[in-house]
């Protein structure tokens, strides 16, 4: 099916005819489509209103990948969804804010451009030498809600991949004192949107490889990805580093977040250790003989 060059959407114009890279880019469209179905990202009741979806994008590798990967899942009608692409420009001295405007555009694919300047108030608010990841994210999601609302979206959607997904579990782990990291699909406080994040069982090594043999115009972020010593790029580098020294480790991490057994942890919300009985009562052979 991916195989035709004359069945193919405008993102994948220019695509390597490579066996590798066809090989990359089938894994990236059937790791995607596994987590749709797998966390039921898709209302399949056929009843239901047809679901629209904001696809964020920051012009990053991860964010190309994800709008091509739903994109082209979308044209095969694999995903019964609208897709609105939505960059959200912070006011960055120096964004390139032409950009993904144009590449839309040229590509044919539904999107929304919205200003809204969170970076002076990130600048302003927080001190100098701390990092500005966790202002800038809660300025940046609170803009994706009212503009999927004012949209009529059901869902933000995210471009965090596997990677992103076990960094913020050692994060969490190291730091936070928690079993925990990101859900692929939650619902927001307010209880009108959903977040979902497809790209949960891709590799970060396949989105950067998908990005750059597509040639799609990367804008970095110069905000958070400019500063030293973030605790998120210590995780990565120990986790490339496992990698390294035993390929495939990444992996099995990632398998043992979907394969969590409550009852061999120490939570006893998770699992009623309380209420464990033993199926026969031997009490009365360990009394001693009456008389």
């Amino acid at each position: 099916m991916l195989d035709d060059a004359d069945d193919i959407h405008p993102l994948f114009n220019g695509a390597p005819s490579s066996t590798e890279f066809k090989k990359l880019r089938k894994r990236i469209i059937r790791e995607t489509r596994e987590a749709i179905d797998r966390y039921a990202m898709v209302d399949r009741d056929p009843n239901a209103p047809r679901q629209k979806w904001l696809v964020c994008l920051s012009g990053g590798k991860d964010s190309y990948t994800l709008l091509a990967a739903l994109t082209e899942l979308q044209w095969r009608g694999l995903l019964p969804v609208d897709l609105l692409a939505c960059n959200l420009d912070q006011g960055q001295p120096g964004f390139p804010a032409t950009v993904l405007p144009e590449f839309l555009t040229r590509m044919g694919v539904p999107h929304r451009i919205e200003y809204a300047d969170t970076y002076s108030i990130v600048i302003d608010k927080v001190p100098q030498g701390r990092t500005y990841c966790a202002l800038c994210s809660r300025l940046r999601r609170g803009n994706l809600y009212r503009i999927a609302r004012e949209e009529g979206c059901s869902a933000v959607v995210l471009g965090h991949h596997r990677d992103d997904i076990l960094a913020t579990f050692f994060l969490n782990l190291f730091h936070g004192g928690k079993l925990a990291t990101m859900p692929p699909k939650l619902l927001n406080d307010e209880g009108d949107l959903f977040v979902y994040r497809p790209l949960a069982h891709v590799a970060e090594a396949d989105c950067e490889a998908f990005s750059r043999a597509m040639n799609y115009p990367i804008i970095p972020c110069d905000l958070c990805g400019s500063q030293d010593g973030l605790q998120r790029q210590v995780i990565a580098r120990m986790l490339d580093d496992w990698e390294t020294r035993a390929p495939g480790r990444k992996g099995k991490i990632f398998s043992a977040l979907m394969n969590a057994r409550p009852s061999h942890l120490l939570d006893p919300a998770l699992f009623d250790f309380a209420g464990l009985k033993r199926s026969v009562d031997h009490t009365d052979d360990c009394l001693p003989p009456a008389g």
